[in-house]
């Protein structure tokens, strides 16, 4: 027997999954306009996208997690980034979106990495969900402007600074020369 409600039946069942799904399938494209977050540090403080925007020269936004092999092995890559970038204006956030990963457990990794910039527990896949992240480590670079300029990898495998080649891209005034490269990684648990 054929059905003849198939296309109510699945408009319905995509809405009941929510707008979180929904906006983690479609990534931001270099370029556009990165849309505002605000949250609550580890430590206490607010962080919010659009207030940091005016005071800095760029805003890194990286995908961590305190278990996955890849995030653990850029962490002091990332380290270095942001006591090297920090101090020519750029704000580094690290954000675990992770549902099985702990606050304790965030708090503790950034401490062991010394990890200096703001981190987030991004609970509810806000922060996740407005950018189109999917990975961990996941970086992305937005300028003073609040556009995307780069998505991707922190670092390759093989050794080649994409995210550190973009922040200079950008602090210098320059297009960024690879503004997309694909993360690999940990596949971020939004269950």
């Amino acid at each position: 027997m054929r059905c003849s409600r198939p296309a109510p039946l699945l408009i319905a069942a995509l809405l009941s999954v929510g707008p979180s799904v929904l906006a983690a399938a479609r990534p931001l494209e270099i370029g556009q306009s990165v849309p505002d977050f605000e949250a609550t540090t580890l430590r206490g403080d607010v962080v919010a996208l659009d207030a940091a925007l005016p005071t800095h020269k760029a805003v890194v936004v990286v995908f961590l997690s305190s278990v996955c092999p890849y995030a653990r092995y850029f962490a002091s890559h990332l380290r270095d980034l942001a006591e090297r970038d920090g101090p020519r204006g750029v704000l580094f956030v690290g954000v675990n979106s992770n549902n099985w990963e702990t606050t304790d457990e965030v708090i503790e990794d950034a401490r062991k990495n010394g990890f200096a910039f703001a981190m987030v527990k991004d609970e509810h896949h806000v922060i996740a969900d407005r950018l189109g992240a999917s990975r961990t480590p996941e970086a992305f670079l937005v300028d003073s402007m609040g556009r995307l300029r780069y998505r991707g990898w922190v670092k390759s495998k093989q050794g080649s600074p994409d995210l550190q080649r973009a922040i200079d891209a950008v602090l210098d005034g320059r297009a960024v020369p690879r503004p997309v490269t694909k993360a690999f990684g940990c596949a971020m648990d939004r269950s």
